[in-house]
């Protein structure tokens, strides 16, 4: 059997002069962590670009920075996201930007794997992420972490050689921590999960005072 050795173990992601994610020794992030501040980015490492479900010309623009490892955002996820998607998205009232933050390791394997279905599968393997959170990360130990990350993989319909080269993708994973640093310092972001909606800050919330926002800017 092929062993995965994603490029946070094979080959560290260099950041801020040191070896980012190769030494946390957490595997969730239950208390809200502060953010690393963005440092400068090699000139030829490009940021990722966001993952964006609905309409581009939505009225409403909802900027969600969640933590595949944080179990508020698996809360968030559950209680709102779903109705939210059928209530705004589907309809063309709200245009959702799911931006990831690394908190640990494990949560840029992740997001390796989420983006490596692309586009067309990016979103379902989210949710297969966060509603299975706490049996993929497990034990803890990473061994039973990348096992598992690797099954949703090929759960989602990618194949092993697939899952194993976008978790040794370390152009990709040099992209993703670029965006996470620089959005996320830009934006002041400082805990999971953190949402804009129309440029404005807000905490976690209930999808009741979610939704009277929402519609407050529709209707203005």
């Amino acid at each position: 059997m092929n062993k995965l050795i994603p490029i946070a173990l094979g080959a560290a992601v260099v950041i801020g002069g040191g070896a980012w994610l190769a030494t946390s020794p957490t595997t969730s992030t239950t208390a809200i962590s502060p953010v690393t501040p963005a440092v400068a980015q090699d000139a030829d490492v490009e940021m990722a670009p966001d993952m964006v479900m609905g309409d581009a010309d939505a009225p409403v623009e909802l900027i969600e920075y969640a933590s595949f490892t944080c179990p508020h955002c698996a809360d968030f996820h559950e209680r709102v996201l779903d109705d939210l998607k059928t209530d705004y998205i589907d309809t063309g009232k709200v245009k959702y930007v799911h931006r990831e933050v690394y908190f640990d390791r494990y949560g840029l394997w992740a997001g390796l794997v989420a983006r490596c279905g692309g586009d067309a599968r990016y979103f379902g393997i989210v949710d297969m992420l966060y509603e299975g959170q706490q049996d993929w990360i497990g034990d803890g130990q990473e061994a039973s972490i990348l096992a598992n990350l690797k099954t949703i993989g090929k759960k989602a319909g990618l194949t092993e050689e697939e899952v194993d080269v976008c978790m040794n993708d370390e152009a990709q994973a040099q992209s993703m921590v670029a965006a996470f640093q620089t959005n996320a310092s830009a934006d002041e972001v400082e805990g999971t999960p953190t949402l804009f909606i129309n440029g404005e800050k807000y905490s976690n919330m209930t999808y009741e005072d979610l939704t009277e926002i929402i519609d407050g800017l529709i209707e203005s």
